[in-house]
């Protein structure tokens, strides 16, 4: 697991560590000392540790014009044991909103299993963005059945062509442009 690093072809655009606004502002990163793990792998040290012990994540982008957010993510999201939605929520989305922030992009590719509590932090998340969305892309299709079991799908804009686009392909500029054209067809049909 130490080998799956975050996305790092947008550093030109946008650095956490270096946006005063980012809940990561600040931070430094080693590129020789692993001190983070998922249970009992090491994992990457790019990669950020928000206050969880199976799910760490890396802001990619952050637009406060255009009121975006691109994150992607790592790991098990655990809510049953860990609740790393409240910690996610907490830590992560709150300080985001604060900003401006209204419209969430969030890449699933490495969550590897996803453990259900309840709906209360989607809920209140869902009900934070107003005029915004939260977009989930490329997650694995065993994590989108549970978010469709208990029903949490209906608080996010998933499926179909989302989970076709090689976003590594675009600049984040493209990136967002894309999946905006998907989310606003899809809410406004």
């Amino acid at each position: 697991m130490h080998f799956i690093e975050p996305y790092y072809h947008w550093r030109d655009f946008y650095i956490a560590s270096e946006d005063p606004s980012s809940p990561f502002f600040n931070r430094d990163y080693s590129e020789f000392e692993f001190t983070d793990q998922i249970y009992n792998y090491l994992i990457h040290p790019q990669w950020d540790n928000m206050g969880s012990r199976t799910l760490v994540i890396k802001i990619l982008f952050v637009e406060y014009d255009e009121s975006y957010a691109i994150i992607e993510m790592f790991g098990e999201w655990n809510d049953a044991i860990e609740n790393d939605i409240m910690t996610f929520k907490r830590e992560i989305i709150e300080p985001l909103l604060e900003n401006g922030i209204n419209k969430f992009i969030l890449i699933g590719e490495n969550v590897l299993n996803f453990h259900y509590s309840d709906d209360c932090y989607y809920e209140e998340w869902f009900d934070e963005v107003e005029e915004g969305w939260i977009a989930m892309i490329n997650f694995h299709d065993h994590v989108v059945k549970e978010f469709e079991r208990i029903h949490i799908d209906s608080y996010f804009v998933m499926g179909g062509d989302l989970d076709e686009i090689e976003w590594r392909t675009f600049s984040p500029f493209q990136f967002y442009e894309r999946v905006n054209q998907y989310v606003t067809l899809r809410l406004n049909p």
